[in-house]
């Protein structure tokens, strides 16, 4: 597997991603690669939704009130 050099400016987790990308071999590979890594974000995204709902006490009503709520700016002139 190759190196980064160690003056890069990615985290740990940005190079062991770039690496393990880099070691595809075909098209397949890095879609597979890829379905896994959507399936980990989608998972950690289901994780912190399910989290934030039952932190703030959601509820289906509540959020249609949020989503129908205008939020307006007000800008300076």
């Amino acid at each position: 597997m190759r190196t980064i050099p160690h003056q890069s400016p990615l985290n740990p987790a940005q190079v062991f991603v770039l690496q393990t990308f880099a070691t595809t071999k075909s098209e397949q590979e890095k879609e597979e690669l890829t379905s896994l890594y959507l399936d980990y974000i989608q998972q950690k995204m289901d994780t912190a939704m399910d989290n934030w709902w039952q932190e703030n006490e959601m509820t289906n009503e509540k959020l249609d009130k949020m989503l129908n709520t205008h939020h307006r700016k007000l800008h300076k002139q």
